[in-house]
């Protein structure tokens, strides 16, 4: 990445020479629109629907103007599977770009693992470097053989490897032992996870090399100089373990900026991934987030930089960074698709899609698009991948959540001889483990949860008022600082639907850590659904601020998180889209006993909607291209009805982002259905369910199979008082998704029977 941006600066003065900063810009041409994910395909056209922790590089030899992606092994989509319906694992996929937004696979790195890797060994997270005339690939192994780690058969002790070729796509030559062993933790089979490697160079030319995850933390060492040994002696940790891995070094402004993801990456529909960053003015730490917060510290730091939004796509993450020819910085990612979480037949198998985003520097700190996180909507800004182009993005910032009129008969400033009338207990605890100090609520932790099938925690609950809202506390948690052992000992908000459907934002011990949890659980959800996931926000305090806010979308809800660490300073997190419906606003104290919750107040307040004086500042996506987003747009999908009381478009309520395509419908009985071609697609199934029955990614069932042309006629009626709803998807082999989906066609809407089941 280093190499680009001096590749790039000397493009730029080359051009500033030979003509003024004016005529150069109005000479540049804008680089075509995109959306997300990549279209990634095969030479045949298959589409590539996974690539994960991705890397990349543009060309370093003459004439070589293509950009080049590698990413973990993986199948390459649902199609990726032998005879006998076993999947594909590549050995480290590549791909060829010349715009950066349309790839081609060009063949997987390697064949087999290295000789020094157990034969079923995984190769993971490649990074990608050129220097003395040559490109080294960097990536993980998960099983090293006996006379790496000196154990046999172990299945943790993972090392980086390093192999060089003259060409961006091989063939490659693989050092033959690792540049980074294994890492022992204790006697036998206990090792660090030493993984995920990535390379920067400070300007005196020496460089080093980061790797590292949750078991052990994440480390830096010196490479030798031509890049194929380290120097296990000067190994730092710079993230304290049970936080960070997949990292990713960015040298701008003066510091190094270490990019790093926590929880868990393959979490399916409730994968809560997401990309924090620190700073340091050295390769080797410390890095300290925003607020001067260590990731070394067991209240471990770390500022948001993306994470979900809300929309379609979860759990982003393991990013890498480059410059595109225009100066404009930019991120590659993976994320999970909610509408299509799992390799098909493999539920548990987490599909990790590459996307693109800008990344742009506000206050001396990356955000991704402004603070908007990965894009969901077509028409988006492309890179500058070629000489002469410009990517047109122009930065914009979202409008902050925050609090307008209190809310007076929510709020509670616990000052009193009880809790205000409002609350009420779901399971009482002891009148010993709780009660008022006259400066706040008591709350001792309890070994009770909200995890699954362990239901038994106390929960103190008020009614939540109508509409938008937000909802803040103080919190006191008087664990220690850090250290080890106080596992999933919380206390803080939770937005309860009820046992099993909620949303939660605590201050929790983790290990060595003490993080900020963003919780979602959900039942019931398919066989092999994950019921619960998480992410984490900012760095908690002895004294914790936590806000979640409230804001409905289409038939559920969008939840956001900040924390605070003063309660002047806020971060923000993640969101989640659940369906509550009308939940509680509650206090919990849980996960062991021991410890004590103060809770200083609650107070609730009224969410202002966004300002639509500023139409770009309240959404970027604007699907009919009329110049003002979907937040602020009464019929953003230009079908002639108002939003979001629109009896045509669920978009919202199924998660998914506006349609890029819309469904058209006329008629009650029969009902036609018209949608325009895809490009992806020459054939299409369309799906049929019940409105009383819609929930998240269920869609019914086959309506109709095969179908040659974008129409298909319903001449039933559903029941009275209830209605149809329809999904589209361009396909190539079958309904009940099992066939490959065309990513232009896909729409889903509605039509009642009877008018005044109309919402």
């Amino acid at each position: 990445m280093k190499v680009l941006r001096a590749l790039r600066l000397h493009l730029s003065a080359a051009s500033l020479a030979a003509a003024t900063a004016a005529s150069f810009a109005a000479s540049l041409t804008p680089a075509p629109p995109r959306s997300n994910p990549l279209d990634i395909r095969t030479s045949s056209g298959q589409p590539v629907q996974s690539c994960a922790d991705p890397t990349m590089i543009r060309g370093q030899t003459a004439g070589d103007t293509d950009w080049y992606m590698y990413c973990t092994s993986d199948p390459l989509g649902d199609w990726d599977q032998d005879g006998s319906g076993n999947y594909h694992h590549h050995q480290i996929p590549t791909f060829r770009s010349s715009d950066l937004v349309h790839w081609t696979y060009a063949g997987d790195a390697f064949s087999a693992p290295p000789s020094w890797a157990e034969s079923w060994a995984g190769l993971w997270a490649p990074e990608i470097q050129y220097f003395d005339g040559k490109y080294h690939l960097y990536y993980a192994v998960t099983d090293t053989k006996q006379s790496v780690s000196g154990e046999w058969y172990c299945g943790e002790d993972s090392a980086i490897g390093v192999a060089t070729s003259a060409n961006p796509t091989g063939p490659w030559t693989d050092k033959g032992s690792p540049v980074v062993r294994p890492r022992r933790s204790g006697s036998g089979c206990s090792f660090y996870a030493t993984i995920d490697p990535d390379v920067t160079t400070n300007p005196e030319g020496q460089r080093y090399i980061y790797y590292g995850s949750y078991d052990g933390g994440v480390e830096v060492r010196q490479l030798s100089s031509d890049g194929l040994s380290s120097s296990a002696a000067s190994a730092t940790r710079v993230a304290i373990g049970s936080r960070y891995e997949g990292t990713e070094v960015v040298q701008h402004g003066g510091f190094y900026y270490l990019f790093a993801s926590a929880t868990d990456c393959c979490r399916g529909p409730l994968t809560g991934y997401a990309v924090f960053v620190g700073r340091s003015a050295s390769p080797t730490g410390p890095f300290v987030d925003r607020e001067g917060v260590s990731f070394t510290a067991g209240r471990v730091g770390g500022t948001p930089v993306l994470s979900m939004s809300g929309n379609r796509w979860l759990g982003p993450g393991h990013n890498t960074v480059f410059t595109d020819l225009d100066g404009q910085d930019w991120t590659i990612f993976h994320a999970v698709d909610s509408d299509d979480p799992y390799f098909a037949g493999s539920v548990g198998f987490t599909k990790r899609p590459a996307q693109l985003d800008p990344l742009d520097w506000v206050d001396g700190w990356p955000t991704v698009r402004g603070g908007w996180g990965a894009s969901s909507c077509g028409g988006q800004a492309a890179p500058a991948a070629q000489a002469g182009q410009t990517s047109g993005w122009t930065v914009t910032t979202p409008e902050p959540d925050l609090p307008g009129a209190p809310n007076a008969g929510a709020s509670d400033e616990f000052d009193g001889a009880a809790p205000g009338p409002q609350w009420s207990w779901v399971r009482p605890p002891s009148s010993s483990s709780w009660g008022m100090t006259g400066a706040g609520l008591r709350f001792d932790t309890q070994p009770a949860d909200l995890y699954g099938d362990q239901n038994n925690a106390s929960v103190l609950i008020e009614p939540a008022p109508p509409g938008d809202w937000i909802v803040e506390t103080r919190v006191k948690l008087n664990l220690p600082a850090e250290g080890c052992c106080h596992n999933y000992v919380q206390a803080g908000l939770v937005i309860y639907g009820d046992d099993d459907n909620y949303i939660k934002l605590v201050h929790v011990s983790m290990d060595d850590t003490r993080q900020t949890e963003f919780a979602k659980e959900l039942a019931p959800v398919p066989s092999g659904y994950p019921r619960y996931g998480n992410t984490v926000v900012g760095p908690p305090d002895l004294w914790t601020w936590l806000r979640v806010a409230r804001r409905g979308y289409g038939a559920g809800e969008r939840y956001s998180a900040f924390t605070s660490r003063d309660g002047t300073t806020w971060v923000r997190g993640g969101t989640w889209t659940h369906f509550l419906g009308s939940p509680s606003i509650g206090l919990v104290s849980m996960g062991g006993s021991g410890y004590t919750a103060e809770f200083d107040y609650v107070r609730v307040f009224a969410l202002p909607g966004p300002a639509c004086v500023d139409p770009a500042h309240a959404d970027p996506c604007d699907d009919d291209g009329d110049g003002t987003g979907e937040a602020c747009d009464a019929d953003d999908d230009n079908d002639g009805v108002a939003d979001p009381v629109d009896c045509a478009p669920l978009d919202s309520a199924q998660g998914r982002p506006p349609d890029p395509a819309p469904l058209l419908l006329s008629g009650t009985s029969p009902t036609a259905l018209t949608w325009p071609a895809s490009l992806t697609a020459d054939r299409w199934d369309v799906s049929r369910g019940l409105l009383s029955s819609l929930a998240p990614a269920d869609y019914g069932g086959c309506f109709a199979d095969d179908l040659s042309q974008p129409a298909a006629t319903d001449t039933s009626l559903p029941p009275v008082g209830d209605g149809w709803y329809y999904l589209v998807r361009g396909e190539d082999a079958g309904c009940g998704g099992s066939g490959i989906w065309g990513t232009n066609s896909s729409g889903s809407e509605r039509v009642n029977g009877n008018s005044s089941a109309c919402p």
